[in-house]
């Protein structure tokens, strides 16, 4: 058995280098998801869309993204990986073009579309290329950290960048950034980037392509509007309607020889035990950060820029985690690496919720801090072991099932914690003295804190000093009960996964100690 164990060949220079172009092409990636933020009221103001057309511009780029990311990472198996990946790098420079220079809301809306879809071949892609350059365990860890601090950089720096070209040019220049990069990526990727694919892969179903766009599409618009609208028959009719489409698309993949999903990989422990952590992970971590952001605004009274100052510790933490993140896996393994890090993730979702409920400002500052300590290594860890334990011929697929459950676990967080909280605000709400408002008045008071925090801006000074404290603590309590259900389900999600992980076996034997 001994004679035959033997260590991958590490990477070299090359690999190093292609892994730098990658993890630019998907830092874009990334950042075309935040930029577009502060460049609405310019746009607004030049292009005039109307209220609907405006909630498009702003969606349709995420919608595009969640809805394409299966169809492009299985393109990239059947056609090559690196072929693929210049495909949408190419399309993607010409929409951000195009976007930069339209003249009507329904121009930028089908330029945002455009980029969705060149978008979604990005991040399939280049993780599934990472798989492809680092042969060695420890070294593609390494790579992922990279690639995952990347994309972590992409949303932070987004609107930091966007606000810097806002100050000075048209707002199509955030745009026109992309640009540069997807001409870089064209220029060096076929001289650094090996290409791969699966030669005994069949034709692209265009059946299952129609079919799984009706599946995640209309489920992640009807969660993404429950968060904003909260329940309505509208949005239960799109995700039902989703779902059921969704039963339609697995009974074809059943059906065919060669199916767009291959559902033989979530019959493989390891991949399903991590597609569930990193789904539930990016649940908790985009709820909590939601209630995160309005606290410090609406409860504590920050402003945006006040808010993203005091935030910055913990985004700090995040990034430096992302890159570090691979140290872990190297040392402890994968499965300790994600028991622990759910282990870390739980106690600083208990610590969010003792903070919240006490209104404290350094309480939740430093609960995000100790959240970014445990979420980072899982999601990231629980990434590798996707790619890592599906066949090579499917990595493409795995990554885009990797990318496209983290789109899903955002949404229905939002969605899903979002509901529970307002819940509670209404319920703490009813106790509220509220007679001295007419009603539109109190409807928007009962509501949300949002409308609460407006209504009280335009009355006279105490007026409003009862009902915006039972406000502001019905929204804290809110917050603190969705950090307990957090905490409550990561420590059961890390006694499912112990157990699950337990009867894949994997083989950590390839991981040395660094």
């Amino acid at each position: 058995m001994a004679d035959n164990i033997h260590t991958p060949e590490q990477a070299s220079r090359r690999e190093w280098v292609g892994l730098c172009v990658l993890s630019i092409a998907c830092l874009i990636y990334s950042m075309d998801l935040s930029v577009l933020f502060l460049a609405v009221p310019a746009i607004v103001a030049d292009l005039d869309p109307s209220a609907s057309q405006l909630l498009w511009i702003n969606d349709i780029y995420g919608f595009m993204v969640a809805g394409f990311l299966v169809t492009m990472g299985t393109l990239g198996d059947r056609i090559g990986r690196r072929r693929v990946l210049l495909m949408g790098a190419f399309a993607f420079g010409v929409a951000s073009a195009f976007a930069a220079f339209s003249n009507t809301p329904g121009q930028l809306i089908l330029a945002r579309a455009l980029l969705g879809i060149a978008g979604a071949t990005i991040a399939p892609s280049t993780l599934s290329l990472i798989v492809n350059l680092f042969k060695n365990e420890a070294e593609r860890n390494r790579a992922i950290s990279i690639w995952g601090t990347a994309f972590a950089l992409g949303g932070l720096v987004g609107p930091l960048i966007g606000g810097i070209l806002l100050q000075y040019f048209h707002w199509g220049s955030v745009f026109l950034i992309n640009i540069p990069v997807m001409l870089l990526l064209l220029a060096v990727a076929p001289f650094l980037l090996p290409e791969y694919k699966n030669n005994d892969a069949g034709r692209l179903d265009l059946l299952s392509v129609v079919l799984s766009l009706a599946t995640v599409l209309p489920i992640i618009y009807g969660f993404k509007h429950m968060a904003a609208d909260g329940f309505q028959l509208a949005q239960i009719v799109y995700i039902g309607l989703g779902l059921l489409v969704g039963l339609l698309f697995v009974r074809r993949q059943r059906r065919l020889s060669d199916p767009l999903v291959d559902l033989a990989l979530f019959r493989v422990p390891a991949f399903t035990a991590s597609l569930m952590v990193n789904l539930a992970g990016v649940f908790f971590v985009f709820g909590v950060f939601l209630f995160q952001n309005l606290f410090l605004q609406l409860v504590l009274g920050l402003s945006p820029l006040e808010a993203a100052l005091w935030s910055a510790p913990s985004a700090l933490v995040f990034a430096v985690m992302s890159f570090q993140a691979y140290r872990f896996t190297n040392r402890f393994g994968p499965v300790r690496t994600v028991l622990g890090g759910l282990l870390v993730n739980a106690a600083g979702a208990a610590a969010m919720a003792i903070a919240a409920y006490a209104e404290s400002l350094i309480g939740i500052l430093g609960s995000s801090m100790i959240i970014g300590f445990g979420f980072v290594p899982v999601v990231l860890t629980t990434t590798g072991l996707i790619v890592g334990t599906a066949p090579p011929e499917r990595a493409g697929s795995a990554s885009a099932i990797s990318e496209t459950s983290a789109e899903f676990g955002g949404a229905l967080g939002i969605a899903v914690l979002g509901s529970l909280a307002t819940l509670i605000y209404r319920m703490a709400m009813n106790r509220a003295d509220l007679s001295s408002l007419n009603p539109v008045q109190a409807e928007a008071v009962s509501a949300t804190l949002a409308g609460a925090v407006e209504t009280a801006r335009s009355m006279p000074g105490s007026t409003s000093a009862v009902w915006l404290e039972t406000a502001k603590s019905g929204f804290s309590l809110g917050f603190a009960i969705c950090c307990v259900v957090a905490t409550v389900t990561l420590l059961l999600l890390a006694i499912v996964a112990r157990r699950v992980y337990a009867t894949a076996h994997i083989d950590e034997s390839t991981l040395a100690p660094h």
